[in-house]
């Protein structure tokens, strides 16, 4: 089967970007008072700066799809015409702007210029954008397609707006409770951030410039041993089980919030690192994968707070990797779920820095339900 080369890598940023101190103008305040909890999940995070695809009075900008087809226009700069030679579209995101159509079709939707294709979407957190790009790969790898383009994008920041939970702010108060939200909604304000990536595949490398080579991509799921920890448009029961948005009232999804994004924090601090990283060990030893040829690594992380747990564990399964390989742009691009390692992968590729022969390795973890995708890549 032919080598399959990441040829190209673009992405999509909306409007500009959005300070630490200007989050609360964008994303508004909760019973018109400040967070309580901003500044030290701030502090905690390492996050300065995001993109939000709304404007201060919190309007639309930009729909998901619209940001993903942007970026995969970004592919074709150089040459537009060349859009047409695309033979596949496969799409990954948290945050589909609609449940049906598929998010794939509607980014295929803001593409007149592609022809009929075969287009897929891949549904799940973080790890959808690494489906999506594992889609892509294999299509290309079996030569089934030849020009393949794998896309992940996310907008969540209307979702992350202070009118969205009014309505449980005030039945708090009505129950004489503190008229602020749980925790576990409030966290997630100050992590998630918009934006669109695409990466250009195909079965031969540039003629001019480089191009990275897939080795291998690695997927798993621990979905059969852990209860659920990031989750939408549910709600958690005692019992650790998900109760549908479909089995709710009307009235209890607005007044509950049940279509907000919350994070089980214990249990995300408990798992997500030694997982991980127990499972990147067992694959780099199947794989024969020496990890002091690693040149860079490109871990996925929602926080910094992570980023030491991570090294540390690393170095307990001895396959520490030293910190000067580490590449991450999540201080100035913040967490955007699916899409973060195509900008990760973006900057560096275009950065100049890299040299052929260097090898890549990705980490992405999905703490939704503590899912896991590695891959590793060749400067060629």
């Amino acid at each position: 089967m032919p080598d399959v080369y990441i040829t190209r890598i673009s992405k999509f940023l909306p409007n500009e970007s959005v300070s630490n101190d200007e989050m609360e103008q964008y994303l508004g305040l909760i019973n018109k008072q400040p967070s309580k909890s901003k500044k030290i999940i701030l502090r905690n995070n390492g996050i300065k700066s995001r993109y939000y695809a709304i404007n201060r009075e919190g309007k639309a900008t930009h729909t998901n799809s619209e940001m993903a087809s942007l970026a995969v226009k970004k592919l074709f700069d150089d040459n537009p015409d060349e859009i047409k030679d695309i033979d596949l579209l496969s799409c990954g995101t948290s945050s589909p702007d609609q449940i049906m159509p598929s998010h794939g079709v509607m980014v295929h939707g803001w593409l007149p210029e592609t022809n009929n294709i075969e287009v897929v979407s891949l549904a799940g957190v973080c790890c959808s954008g690494m489906h999506a790009f594992k889609y892509a790969f294999m299509s290309v790898k079996s030569g089934e397609k030849n020009k393949a383009v794998s896309a992940g994008s996310e907008r969540l920041s209307r979702i992350l707006r202070s009118e969205q939970f009014e309505e449980e702010v005030q039945h708090l108060i009505e129950l004489e409770k503190n008229p602020y939200i749980a925790f576990e909604k409030d966290f997630l304000r100050w992590m998630l951030s918009d934006g669109a990536g695409a990466f250009l595949m195909e079965n031969k490398k540039n003629p001019d410039g480089i191009s990275l080579r897939v080795e291998w991509i690695e997927a798993y799921s621990f979905a059969n041993s852990k209860e659920p920890c990031m989750y939408m448009a549910a709600d958690k029961l005692p019992d650790g089980k998900l109760k549908s948005y479909k089995d709710f009232s009307p009235n209890e999804i607005i007044s509950k919030s049940i279509l907000s994004i919350k994070q089980d924090v214990k249990l995300l601090s408990e798992n997500i690192v030694k997982l991980g990283s127990d499972k990147l060990k067992d694959i780099l030893e199947k794989r024969n994968q020496n990890v002091e040829k690693i040149d860079y690594f490109l871990p996925h992380t929602s926080s910094c707070f992570f980023e030491d747990k991570l090294a540390d564990m690393l170095e307990i399964n001895g396959i520490g990797i030293p910190k000067e390989k580490w590449f991450s742009n999540l201080s100035t691009k913040g967490n955007v779920g699916t899409c973060s390692i195509y900008l990760m992968l973006e900057e560096l590729f275009n950065s100049g820095k890299l040299k052929k022969g260097q090898k890549i390795l990705l980490s992405v973890p999905e703490s939704s339900r503590f899912s896991y995708v590695y891959s590793l890549l060749t400067v060629c």
